[in-house]
């Protein structure tokens, strides 16, 4: 396990979908008060868990006080020696508490196909009893490309823009690479704002002044709604397609 990277954080998220002209605003607004982050353009991959049946994603969408769930995030695509994370992310009354631990990609995908990991760290054991408890099984994929700036003052407000979001229903494993179908339209813009409290008197006008309005928005959620739910088309569906044809 790597010990210097950040494993425990508290922040409140929210989501805004954006328009090229309002994303230029937000560029241009913000510019004064934020830096770009050190990795500053990069893709993000993930592996959603969950039930068979979408219990958590289900229990989700009903928008519950408490909700959680489990990932396994890679920055880029990985072999199997690289690094990924191990993500529990809960959230409560609004607030968003994520637990990590880092491992290799071979590693990550023995624990959590009931494997023991060889340390037991305290986030290990929460991730272990959340596998006791629902038996989560890989998903989906989702990835997407990111634009991250973190502030000058105050380096825990990150600003992300994420773009290209992408889903497979397949090839469920960060070492297969960062492929996928569109998830949203090819312009769209989602970003984020991260703070661990109330944001800077800066950030609110400016959000105001080019009337931009946070939106609850779930991006294994919207997977749910429109793949799984909606039937939009996929490589597991176009298979069996072909199969029964």
């Amino acid at each position: 396990m790597n010990g210097t990277v950040q494993t425990c954080f508290k922040r409140y998220e929210k989501k805004y979908p954006l328009t090229w002209e309002q994303y230029q605003a937000m560029l241009k607004g913000m510019a004064p008060y934020m830096q770009a982050d050190r990795h500053s353009r990069y893709t993000i991959c993930n592996i959603y868990y969950d039930t068979p049946d979408y219990q958590l994603i289900r229990t989700s969408q009903e928008k519950p006080v408490y909700k959680e769930k489990l990932r396994v995030r890679s920055y880029g695509a990985v072999s199997g020696a690289d690094n990924v994370f191990v993500e529990l992310k809960k959230k409560y009354d609004g607030v968003v508490y994520k637990r990590r631990v880092t491992t290799r990609a071979i590693d990550a995908a023995r624990w959590l196909r009931g494997g023991r990991p060889e340390e037991q760290s305290q986030i290990q054991r929460e991730i272990d009893w959340f596998m006791h408890s629902y038996h989560p099984v890989p998903k989906a994929f989702i990835g997407y490309d990111r634009e991250a700036y973190a502030g000058t003052e105050n380096s825990e407000l990150r600003i992300t823009f994420d773009t290209n979001l992408r889903w497979r229903d397949t090839d469920l494993d960060l070492r297969c690479g960062d492929h996928g179908f569109l998830l949203l339209p090819e312009d769209a813009i989602l970003m984020e704002i991260k703070i661990p409290g109330t944001a800077p008197l800066w950030l609110a006008r400016l959000l105001s002044e080019n009337g931009i309005f946070s939106k609850s928005f779930s991006k294994y959620g919207t997977y749910y709604k429109d793949v799984v739910l909606g039937g939009k088309i996929g490589p597991a569906y176009e298979k069996e397609v072909l199969r029964s044809a």
